[in-house]
């Protein structure tokens, strides 16, 4: 069956959302952004055969390997012959890598090793088990020599560059001191989301490196409206009908629109990174009326419901009257200091509610326990520890999940809840 123009509109779009590289392209037009003062660190190695240092840095989601990728697939379209790649983040690549993540080679052996291992693999050698560290930390340089020798430069990647920065330090020192002692090309790059992560080093460690810090923060405003526009806009010279792209391209004045505006200033407010906006982009697309095959204000703002669900919240919505007074129980026992209770505790607390204000929804204990254990599996309440487990639960103590606003919002949110619930969750809300 033929795919209509909506269709092919929306395999268009997502292909392109779920490619980092085409994306980030867009972000690193500008000659002072870090993908060109990247690629200027790394070509210079390579074509003034010298040896260089650099730290990314920034919070998740930023585009940190995603930049360097980009980079080094540029790169290597420019010297195929005189880069190889010594990855330390998980990633597929096209590129001969040898593969290092703080978090699972943080051991300076383990870590040497693993470069050894795959050094041996990607240059046909025979590898050793049993060599020691002195005896990889030897291979390394003699590779680093020979590379140097042949004017190749290598390229080591340190992901999660913080975990490395533990310990003795011998990785870093060896490799760093190495660069400085032999004739070679390389470049170590770290990747931390720490932003002191140079500051862990110690200082025979940091003398050695360069001290360059590139910062990868969120997208300025320019930019973002400016990534909006290119990824979300269709090309006039695709195989889609010139009508419907003109109309969709057209209708896209949205993203200038108020109602737009504040409803990415929802999103941006818990999360500004291009990952997070990425995300809402491709759910936004997703939700796009095949009909018209045109996007609208309510598809970005569906896509910030969904981004920023709550299940608890979803939860206490469903949940049954007997359970949201057990709930509200316990917010008022921890209002009165009482930080270690448990069922039979809070059972006090429901018959001090019902006695003074008479409520008619009061239930018999064993209905009340059944109740209780269906907080414990929904993980809105827990066992204070594993200590007792061969105890009654009754006597076990336990604690809440959920903060005293998010109870509050579920109390509104829940349609049987009774408004005496309502009137304690705001007293106890003025107590604490």
């Amino acid at each position: 069956m033929e795919e209509t123009p909506a269709e092919e509109a929306l395999i268009l779009l997502r292909s392109r959302l779920c490619d980092p590289h085409a994306v980030f392209s867009l972000l690193s037009a500008s000659s002072d952004s870090n993908y060109s003062k990247l690629k200027f660190i790394i070509s210079s190695s390579i074509a003034e055969a010298c040896n260089n240092s650099v730290l990314l840095l920034g919070p998740r989601g930023c585009g940190k390997t995603a930049v360097l990728q980009l980079v080094l697939n540029n790169l290597l379209a420019e010297y195929p012959d005189m880069i190889s790649v010594c990855w330390a983040e998980v990633s597929a690549s096209n590129l001969l890598q040898i593969r290092l993540n703080g978090l699972l080679h943080s051991d300076d052996n383990c870590a040497l090793k693993e470069i050894a291992r795959q050094l041996c693999a990607e240059h046909q050698l025979l590898f050793s088990k049993m060599a020691s560290f002195d005896d990889n930390t030897q291979f390394v340089i003699g590779m680093l020599r020979e590379c140097g020798l042949a004017h190749k430069t290598i390229v080591f990647i340190l992901d999660e560059f913080d975990l490395f920065a533990q310990g003795k330090q011998r990785l870093l020192y060896s490799l760093l001191d190495a660069m400085q002692s032999v004739t070679s090309q390389a470049v170590v790059i770290g990747i931390s989301c720490k932003l002191d992560a140079d500051q862990l080093l110690e200082k025979r460690v940091r003398s050695r490196l360069s001290h360059r810090k590139l910062l990868f923060c969120p997208p300025s405003i320019d930019e973002m409206d400016r990534l909006l526009e290119c990824v979300l806009s269709l090309p006039e010279n695709s195989s889609l009908p010139q009508s419907y792209v003109v109309e969709y391209n057209n209708e896209l004045r949205i993203l200038a629109d108020k109602k737009f505006k504040d409803t990415m200033t929802t999103l941006l407010s818990s999360d500004s990174t291009v990952d997070q906006i990425l995300r809402f982009l491709f759910l936004s697309v997703s939700t796009m009326d095949m009909k018209r095959g045109i996007l609208s204000v309510e598809n970005f703002n569906m896509a910030v419901v969904k981004l920023n669900r709550q299940p608890k919240l979803e939860f206490l919505k469903d949940c049954s009257v007997l359970e949201l007074y057990i709930l509200v129980c316990m917010k008022r026992l921890e209002v009165k200091e009482q930080n270690s209770y448990n069922f039979n505790s809070v059972m006090k607390e429901y018959k001090a509610i019902h006695d003074s204000f008479q409520t008619p929804d009061y239930y018999a204990r064993k209905v009340c326990l059944r109740a209780f254990q269906h907080l414990i599996q929904c993980e809105l309440i827990c066992f204070m520890d594993n200590r007792g487990y061969n105890q009654s639960i009754e006597y076990r103590p336990v604690k809440i999940l959920i903060s005293s606003y998010e109870l509050h919002q579920g109390l509104k949110l829940n349609q049987k809840c009774p408004s005496i619930l309502q009137k304690l969750m705001d007293q106890t809300g003025k107590k604490s």
